[in-house]
């Protein structure tokens, strides 16, 4: 089975069934015409071949109304055109015929030997026919006459639909190939905006949970600390004013520090997000994918956090917020103090950070020890507490959403590190991580 232009690509302008059925209109008028055509030169070749007039006709019904299946069987029709060209009939069948099967996606051998064998036929009936007309009505034209003739003749019936077919058929597969490249382009496009959709709302993800942990961070430590001075100033209120006097204060500088951290926190959220809503709507898809790949690429660097963020050498003020707290906390630092990338440190101060916020909230008054090692391409961090006296009533009030520790975990991962977590055999608890000094 072979299709040619008209019924192989759907028609962009309607529907489907209206290109077919339009096709199908086309190929019915061709067969009816070229079948009254071929009826009509029925009746001399009845004459000349002896039979009855009506088989004639009938013949030459029968053989035009081929044309009716071109499209199908465009060789078929070419072959049947040239079985009658002796008949001197199927003009119109072998020109539209020549046109189809030119214009069809068969072989170009199988096109030129049918082409060669319609030239040749052609060429055949049109000398005997002109030398006969010629010989019977006494013309003498030449014996250069007779070839000429019937060469220009031959072309004139094979050459222009063949020609045609064949621009129209290579026409016809360009724009299939176009139309198919603009396809595959659309599709392409369209996946890569899914790509960048899911990488923006993988790089919002990462930030809402970066933004999570710092809020964790920032307030969870400082409010323990309020919460367990707010206990010691509720039970020196009257035995000693002026220790309960002291803890006011301490609370009193808590919270103002975590208000400044936080009201710091805020604003850088709220300085990027109103040029973010402002850009959204005029922003390109293309924009869209390089923006999502950039923010995706920050959050998995760890680079979405504050440059001005909390470092080691303020480890010391944090251990004292702590004993200040009632804490006992025992500080040991192994190799040479040096710097390290803002986010490893950073990351070191927040995990000893949350460490201590770990034992105000479930082991106060425990005796905690802080391990701190410089090594040569690491980092090491280790807070330890033993098990607590007693459970106090303030510490029991504490609240723990569980996020500590995952945080922690994350910000160390995130790093290229290892975080380690759990209950000690003494009864205590545990927090140790190492981070690359390369990060």
């Amino acid at each position: 089975m072979t299709t040619t232009g008209e019924d192989h690509v759907p028609a962009r302008g309607g529907p489907w069934w209206w290109d077919r059925r339009r096709g199908a209109v086309l190929d019915v008028s061709l067969g009816v015409v070229s079948a009254l055509e071929c009826a009509a030169e029925g009746v001399p070749f009845a004459r000349d071949a002896g039979i009855p007039l009506a088989v004639g006709v009938l013949f030459g019904l029968l053989t035009g109304s081929v044309l009716v299946v071109r499209r199908r069987w465009p060789v078929a029709v070419v072959l049947v055109a040239l079985a009658v060209t002796p008949a001197e009939m199927g003009f119109l069948l072998g020109v539209v015929g020549l046109y189809t099967l030119a214009a069809s996606e068969l072989p170009r051998r199988i096109i030129g030997a049918l082409a060669g064998m319609s030239f040749l036929g052609t060429l055949i009936v049109t000398f005997v026919r002109l030398r006969q007309d010629m010989g019977r009505d006494g013309v003498d034209l030449g014996d250069w006459f007779f070839p000429f003739a019937s060469i220009g003749s031959s072309l004139g019936l094979t050459a222009p639909p063949l020609l045609l077919g064949l621009y129209v058929g290579q026409r016809r597969r360009l724009m299939e190939s176009l139309r198919e490249r603009a396809d595959s382009l659309e599709r392409e496009l369209q996946l890569l905006a899914e790509r960048a959709e899911e990488r923006a709302q993988w790089a919002r993800g990462e930030e809402r949970t970066r933004i999570a942990r710092e809020m964790h961070d920032v307030v969870a430590h400082r409010v323990s600390l309020m919460v367990v001075h707010a206990a010691a100033l509720q039970a020196v209120a009257r035995k000693d004013p002026e220790k309960a006097v002291k803890n006011a204060a301490l609370v009193g500088d808590m919270g103002r520090q975590a208000l400044t951290e936080l009201r710091e926190m805020l604003g850088v959220l709220r300085s990027g997000g109103d040029g973010a809503r402002a850009e959204r709507a005029s922003v390109p898809l293309a924009a869209v994918g390089v923006a999502a790949a950039a923010a995706a690429s920050r959050a998995a660097e760890g680079g979405g956090s504050s440059p001005d963020g909390p470092c080691l050498s303020e480890l010391d003020e944090l251990i004292g917020q702590s004993e200040a707290a009632g804490m006992v906390v025992d500080l040991s630092v192994e190799g040479e103090e040096r710097l390290y990338a803002a986010e490893v440190e950073s990351t070191a101060f927040r995990v000893v950070q949350e460490a201590l916020t770990n034992v105000h909230k479930h082991a106060a008054g425990a005796k905690t020890y802080v391990r701190l090692a410089h090594r040569v391409s690491e980092i090491a961090m280790q807070v330890e507490n033993e098990p607590p006296p007693e459970l106090s009533a303030e510490s029991a009030r504490l609240p723990s959403g569980g996020n500590g520790l995952v945080g922690m975990k994350e910000r160390v991962a995130a790093l290229g590190g290892v975080f380690v977590s759990g209950p000690t055999d003494a009864g205590g608890f545990r927090v140790s991580a190492v981070i690359p000094a390369a990060s």
